[in-house]
């Protein structure tokens, strides 16, 4: 069996803070931390062989933190990966809410929406967000790793799931898979039909009641 646990960074300064992420550089808040050392706990209980683990993250301080808790808890070593970041919103990022709402230009609901300007200077369209990430995940596929555990953002987390299941750029326009902070959505590949399927998605059982 292949396995892959796909881990969103938890509680960040920018949520409780109300801005905008993306590029922005937040840090995990306390609790953030305390949370990733529950998911680095979650993690050692649900792989098969810890140490062999290979362990990849987003360079933003954020995901580098959580990973960093699971390297101390399994005994392994993450390769950064900067093409897993968050979706860029240019001069968005770090900005108050409020001033992001009164500017962003949201997709239409039926024509161009993978290459639609959301009205931000500088951001990534959806194309450009979603072959960054397939380019990184191109890379983790040909690790022959096992057990692979991938530590990104809540709004990435769809593309790395995407590609998983071999789902084509052109038919993105409208995918999401919610996930929320500090979640693990476990992905799997079977060993005689080669079928890769979601065994669970947004997983925060490890996480205390309650408290996501």
């Amino acid at each position: 069996m292949l396995n892959v646990y796909v881990v969103t960074h938890p509680e960040a300064t920018h949520h409780v803070e109300d801005r905008v992420g993306g590029w922005f550089d937040s840090e995990l808040t306390g609790r953030g931390l305390a949370h990733a050392a529950r998911i680095a706990e979650a993690l050692a209980d649900r792989v098969a062989h810890p140490s062999g683990v290979a362990l990849y993250n987003s360079d933003l301080t954020r995901t580098t933190q959580t990973a960093a808790a699971i390297e101390e808890r399994l005994g392994t070593r993450a390769v950064t990966m900067p093409d897993l970041r968050e979706k860029s919103y240019g001069e968005g990022e770090g900005k108050p809410d409020a001033w992001f709402r009164d500017r962003f230009v949201p997709p239409p609901a039926f024509g161009e929406r993978m290459d639609h300007d959301e009205g931000l200077l500088g951001a990534e369209t959806k194309t450009e967000w979603v072959r960054r990430i397939y380019r990184a995940m191109d890379r983790i596929a040909a690790d022959p790793a096992p057990d692979k555990v991938i530590v990104t953002h809540g709004g990435s987390a769809t593309f790395v799931i995407a590609h998983w299941i071999g789902m084509p750029v052109d038919a993105l326009e409208y995918v999401s898979f919610r996930v929320s902070p500090g979640s693990i959505t476990h992905l799997r590949e079977d060993d005689y039909f080669h079928n890769r399927g979601v065994v669970s998605l947004n997983d925060t059982s490890h996480l205390p009641t309650g408290d996501p």
